[in-house]
């Protein structure tokens, strides 16, 4: 208490609810800023689905995941319960409301809304990434070796022409590869199958997406930030400041708590009257050790729901999307699938000594990220559901967070990622 007010002082200025790669790049980036700055997560940092992604900044992938294309595709994928979208028998019922949004989602006009946003998302992110990198320490971590998206069927690549045309449209550059020759040039080594591609370069890699959000923890840490181990399970606010209570009956204070918790983040949005249609992809991969193949850029298989990315930490082979909530067990059947296929299409992969993992990606039905204050009160800010592209728009995410707090005019209109559009 103060003894001239008789009020409780806050325990920081801002209270980051989630240590994965969001709430950390928030975190760091408002400390830049002379904000006291607290992190919270019930584990530790990067203890989550920010150790296990992909490790990739895909600037160039704006193409929400509920769109036309995928909705004639998805009927002969949900029949397969290893294919690259599945839905577990037991959740079905569960996921039907999310679902029902998803459908409508993929409406043509709500899709080029969707394409709309995530560029303006993606271009601030890919803007911020650099100074984001330099301002932390971090810059010798990126890597710039860009994306060949593989096709085995010229109709599925062409079908693709006009996602390409729409982001295009915002300035997202990319290369239509037409022969196995051209193909080579970018990466040997690939199954002969491949007759066309298109390389992105405006996709850049991180050398393991673990050690990068553990490094900004320490930065964090190292400046004087405080980070503490708890599990949120209230949010209430005030005239003056927010609180979040823990578990254990704790409550820590502040003047602005951003909710950054992943998978988990709705559950606490509720406790504030917010009703946010959040769920779970639940995503696969398998790490093979460094050398398992000489991989010069990160691979997507479009047909087939996966990637293979080059890390410091070896060869990861992972995607597809289980809508399978946080409860079920994992089916590691998933990442064997993807291991087995992308030795299909990568002769020379090396498949012993593999590490299997499974990370929930927190998702909403427009392929767009919550940010912004919640419907109750802007002393409480959302920073939730950015799918797999958590650590693409990290960077963007924490400079919007950042202008929220500080009260500074917003760089993107932020209608479309607002808690209050469902």
């Amino acid at each position: 208490m103060t003894a001239a007010s008789g009020k409780t002082e806050p325990d920081a200025d801002v209270i980051v609810i989630g240590a994965g790669i969001i709430g950390i790049s928030a975190a760091v980036e408002m400390q830049a800023r002379g904000q006291k700055v607290m992190v919270l997560d019930k584990t530790s940092v990067a203890a989550g689905t920010s150790q296990g992604n992909a490790g990739a900044f895909a600037f160039s992938d704006a193409t929400p995941l509920a769109s036309p294309g995928i909705m004639k595709k998805a009927p002969k994928w949900l029949l397969d319960p290893l294919g690259p979208l599945s839905i577990p028998p037991a959740y079905a019922l569960k996921i039907a409301p999310w679902l029902y949004r998803f459908w409508r989602a993929s409406r043509p006009e709500k899709v080029q809304n969707g394409i709309r946003a995530l560029v303006a998302l993606m271009q601030l992110s890919k803007s911020h990434l650099i100074p984001f990198m330099e301002m932390s320490g971090t810059e010798s971590m990126l890597r710039r070796h860009g994306n060949l998206q593989l096709f085995e069927s010229r109709k599925h690549f062409e079908a693709t022409f006009p996602s390409w045309r729409a982001r295009a449209a915002y300035g997202v550059k990319f290369t239509h590869l037409h022969s196995a020759e051209e193909i080579a040039e970018h990466q040997p080594g690939l199954s002969p199958k491949f007759v066309a591609a298109t390389f992105t370069d405006d996709w850049y890699g991180i050398s393991d997406p673990k050690d990068y959000t553990v490094r900004l923890g320490e930065v964090f840490a190292e400046r004087g930030g405080d980070i503490r181990i708890g599990e949120a399970v209230r949010l209430s606010t005030g005239t003056e400041m927010a609180t979040v209570t823990l578990a254990d009956g704790t409550k820590l204070r502040a003047r602005k708590i951003v909710v950054s918790a992943g998978a988990w983040s709705h559950f606490l949005a509720r406790t504030l009257g917010d009703h946010i249609p959040l769920e779970t992809e639940r995503g696969y991969n398998t790490t093979l050790p460094p050398g398992a193949f000489d991989l010069k850029r990160q691979l997507s298989f479009e047909e087939h729901g996966f990637v293979v990315s080059p890390l410091s930490s070896g060869v990861r082979v992972g995607g597809s999307v289980e809508l399978g909530g946080l409860k079920l067990p994992p089916d590691f059947r998933r990442a064997d699938v993807l291991l087995h296929k992308a030795k299909e299409f990568l002769p020379d992969l090396k498949l012993e000594g593999g590490r299997r993992w499974m990370g929930f990606r927190p998702s909403l039905p427009d392929s767009l990220p919550v940010i912004g204050p919640s419907g109750s009160s802007d002393r409480v800010i959302y920073a939730f559901g950015h799918g797999h592209l958590g650590l693409t728009q990290s960077a963007g995410t924490a400079a919007l967070v950042s202008a929220l707090v500080c009260g500074d005019d917003m760089p993107v209109d932020m209608t479309p990622y607002s808690s209050g559009r469902f």
